[in-house]
């Protein structure tokens, strides 16, 4: 009777081997596959793996997003000082535009009436002053001799010479009359010596 030199497989209970239940061969002990102890390592460190991984790509996508804001942020800060300084740039000129597009005041045209005051004689309307001819410069005289010491014995022949003109100048700095010329019948001089006369009959 021939007996077989042959390893044989021991048979699980019920009568089935193990390659029949889990449908390929049974794995050594310490092997590479599915129920060895490198297999159910991997399983582990693969499994400690995923999480791992999952957290990485959220953070990558967390850090994405801050960055995006942050550039978008930058981006608006610097278009808001672009902005401002182009306003800043535009605005005085603007003024300036309008500065130059607005006609200075034109001078007041003077007036007839302040051409003519101007024009006139700043001792009055009715000033005397030597050289002068005429029946005001006969009153004059005659005024003039009604006042002691000032024109004694002047002519009244009506012409506005030197002598009267000194009688004239003695007359204001005597009476102290100070808003003509020296030697020059003005509206002060006119009124005080018609005022100093009147009485006189003149």
């Amino acid at each position: 009777m021939a007996t077989s030199t042959g390893t044989t497989t021991p048979t699980p209970r019920g009568g089935r081997d193990w390659a029949s239940e889990h449908g390929g061969p049974r794995p050594l002990p310490g092997g590479d596959g599915p129920g060895g102890r490198r297999g159910a390592a991997r399983e582990r460190s693969g499994s400690r793996a995923a999480p791992a991984a999952e957290s990485a790509r959220a953070r990558a996508r967390t850090g994405s997003g801050a960055g995006v804001r942050r550039g978008a942020i930058t981006v608006g800060v610097c278009a808001a000082a672009l902005v401002g300084f182009a306003c800043a740039l535009l605005l005085p000129g603007r003024g300036g535009e309008a500065a130059a597009q607005t006609p200075p005041p034109t001078a007041a045209t003077p007036s007839p009436a302040a051409t003519a005051a101007e024009s006139a004689d700043p001792d009055g309307a009715g000033t005397l002053r030597e050289g002068d001819s005429g029946a005001e410069v006969t009153d004059l005289q005659q005024r003039q001799l009604r006042i002691p010491d000032v024109y004694a014995d002047g002519p009244t022949d009506g012409r506005y010479g030197t002598v009267l003109t000194e009688a004239v100048a003695r007359f204001q700095l005597w009476y102290g009359i100070r808003g003509d010329e020296s030697g020059v019948y003005g509206d002060d001089t006119r009124r005080d010596l018609e005022s100093r006369t009147a009485s006189a009959g003149g």
